[in-house]
């Protein structure tokens, strides 16, 4: 289809359903970057969603050259810095939440920071889960968060508009976090901020942890949601890769379709046992037998 050089990027509505894979990169921990990279490209991922934490403490420390270091890297090796994710490892001591006005404050500067070190190495965008970073506190109430948070969010959010990259609010639901655990909670905050550079992130995992919350099904989730989905993140509820327990993709990835949905699907994992190379190879294979039998192609 031909499009106009000045168009704008289409909503989910009308995107062609057509998957992307890419995947995270902290669980290739002890390869470097090009290492990474090139294996990445090879298993058949178009993008690579980057754990700033495996990068620097701090990316402010992360030099011009360095990023630029980083961005060509992926061109070479033919794959596509999607952006970032667990954004508040590091440094120690930050948190959205935090009663602290100065922890706060350190945290939407480090936010800002992000962003533009996101834009620098050529990512899209940046997954606020982080639960031990927005955690409800002793004493804070839910509306206090929700405000501290929104405020730290619409002030970080002008940066995000400056260098062109989108937020993603990701629902985490018990046990990893007490504070937005559902996609309707997350809707709320986003409907209250109103903000094109902020979005959605659907995870498999939590989703399904909200199904169990709630007794919607994920693929409904999916459905209910998608005018606000901006990237998806693949996992199992073992915590494991997708296809390694009990959670079946192809509804999922058939809801994925139905909605229009055309960005990416990045594997991210919290078990490493079985091995980068494993895990990369089981995950995607996995996943285009799914999307295959959900009707693409």
């Amino acid at each position: 289809m031909k499009r106009s050089g000045n168009a704008k990027r289409p909503s989910i509505a009308t995107l062609a359903p057509v998957m992307k894979y890419g995947t995270c990169n902290e669980m290739f921990e002890g390869w470097d970057l090009e290492r990474q990279f090139r294996f990445i490209a090879e298993t058949g991922y178009q993008g690579v969603e980057l754990a700033p934490f495996t990068i620097a403490k701090s990316v402010a420390d992360v030099p011009a050259g360095e990023r630029r270091r980083i961005a060509q890297l992926a061109h070479a090796s033919g794959v596509e810095v999607i952006g970032l994710h667990w954004l508040l490892v590091g440094p120690e001591g930050l948190y959205i939440t935090d009663p602290d006005q100065a922890v706060r404050r350190r945290t939407v500067d480090y936010l800002k920071e992000l962003m533009r070190f996101c834009v620098d190495v050529e990512g899209k965008v940046l997954v606020f889960g982080s639960p031990k970073q927005r955690n409800l506190q002793e004493g804070v109430s839910r509306e206090q968060a929700r405000s501290w948070l929104i405020d730290g969010f619409q002030e970080a959010l002008d940066v995000a508009e400056q260098v062109g990259v989108t937020l993603c609010l990701e629902p985490l639901p018990p046990p990893d976090c007490n504070f937005i655990t559902t996609t309707a909670e997350a809707i709320d905050v986003i409907d209250a901020i109103k903000h094109p550079r902020l979005r959605l992130i659907l995870d498999v995992k939590s989703m399904f942890g909200e199904q169990t919350l709630t007794g919607v099904p994920i693929p409904d989730i999916v459905r209910r949601v998608a005018p606000y989905v901006e990237h998806v993140q693949a996992n199992d509820a073992n915590l494991g890769y997708p296809g390694s327990g009990e959670i079946d993709f192809v509804p999922i990835f058939k809801a994925l379709r139905d909605v229009g949905y055309g960005g990416y699907v990045s594997v991210e994992v919290f078990d490493f046992k079985p091995g980068p190379e494993t895990i990369a190879r089981k995950s995607i294979d996995y996943m285009k037998q799914c999307y295959a039998a959900a009707g693409g192609t």
